[in-house]
């Protein structure tokens, strides 16, 4: 029986996850959802699990020390699955700080925590022996890669070369995670993730915020000239990958995760304007980001050689799901699109035509 912490559990990949963890698997006894519930983190996300005995919500900080502790004495979490980030890149460029101390100390953190408890003789500094039931895995993203050319594909040996604030310290609490195994011997995993989309996703990423927009005939605010290719990943083979690599991942290693479906993001408004019956005329070029990377591209030959797995979903079955989705919760929607966020999209997306 497993004692799970979930840091971030309440935001977009957290919520999918707990949601599938909890319906696919009767081995998790405990289930811990630490979220700090930023403007991102959206309770009603949960709904359905709050009532299941095994989920327990806590809300508080990564970087609390004495929070973080007590939570692994009072629950004896024999596994953590880390996806509590600042995650968007426009956020980050406007305020790297709270991505730097978020990201990296919060990662530190939770290491800290867990090596306190996992290892078998926790007084003894040079000791690298743990439980034999213990796992840690860090929730990365290919953006810690940095931009691809034409050609060619994000491996697991790709150097990292992060282009935004919000890279950058997903990259730096990456090299934490492998320096705490190196150091300390602490069994961990990394898994570095495409573009995820699917139910719960917060409307500032791109294709809820598309169709969203799309919906009540606003403009669709399209970055440059729209042709950054991203791979997409549907976040329910991304939750079936992270269960993977929990159970069958060996200790130390990097796990690359993509869903095979490169496309630009034009290709991808044009497909919403179709599906929804909307005229293009709805796009609205603006000026592209700084440091905005052109291709990213992730090669998932490891995780399906060596454990198996590999992704369910086609772009066009997810997307259209995707999108029914939205259409069927606006009102999921429009709670959340409003007071700071209002004013955040007028920040960003404020640039004149392009």
């Amino acid at each position: 029986m497993k004692r799970i912490l979930v840091t971030g559990g309440a935001g977009f990949i957290g919520s999918n996850f707990i949601h599938y963890l909890l319906s696919h698997f009767q081995t998790v006894e405990c289930l811990v959802n630490l979220d700090l519930l930023t403007y991102a983190g959206n309770l009603e996300n949960l709904q359905t699990v709050e009532k299941d005995p095994r989920y327990h919500l806590v809300q508080g900080d990564i970087r609390d020390k004495v929070l973080v502790g007590k939570l692994f004495v009072e629950y004896r979490f024999d596994t953590v699955v880390h996806f509590a980030a600042e995650s968007h890149v426009d956020r980050s460029i406007v305020e790297p700080e709270i991505f730097l101390t978020t990201n990296i100390i919060g990662t530190q953190t939770l290491l800290d925590a867990a090596i306190s408890c996992w290892k078998l003789e926790p007084d003894n500094k040079y000791s690298r022996e743990y439980r034999a039931d213990v796992k840690y895995l860090q929730v990365s993203t290919d953006e810690v890669y940095g931009a691809l050319g034409k050609i060619g594909m994000f491996t697991e040996n790709t150097p990292l070369a992060p282009n935004s604030p919000y890279s950058a310290s997903k990259a730096s609490a990456d090299m934490v995670v492998r320096a705490y195994h190196m150091t300390y011997g602490i069994p961990v995993n990394i898994t570095r993730c495409s573009n995820n989309y699917g139910p719960y996703q917060f409307p500032e990423k791109l294709i809820p915020l598309m169709i969203h927009n799309a919906q009540q005939d606003k403009p669709l605010p399209v970055y440059g000239d729209g042709m950054q290719i991203r791979d997409w990943l549907h976040v329910r083979d991304h939750c079936a990958a992270i269960c993977t690599v929990l159970e069958k991942g060996h200790a130390g290693e990097i796990y690359n995760i993509g869903g095979n479906n490169e496309k630009a993001n034009l290709e991808i408004i044009r497909l919403i304007l179709s599906e929804l019956g909307k005229p293009e005329s709805l796009i609205q070029y603006v000026q592209d980001r700084p440091g905005h990377d052109r291709r990213y591209a992730i090669d998932n030959a490891k995780i399906v050689a060596e454990l198996g797995w590999t992704p369910v979903y086609t772009f066009e079955q997810g997307i259209r799901e995707t999108i029914r989705w939205y259409l069927q919760h606006s009102d999921w929607v429009s709670r959340i699109t409003s007071g700071e966020y209002q004013n955040y999209y007028r920040k960003m997306y404020s640039a004149a035509k392009v």
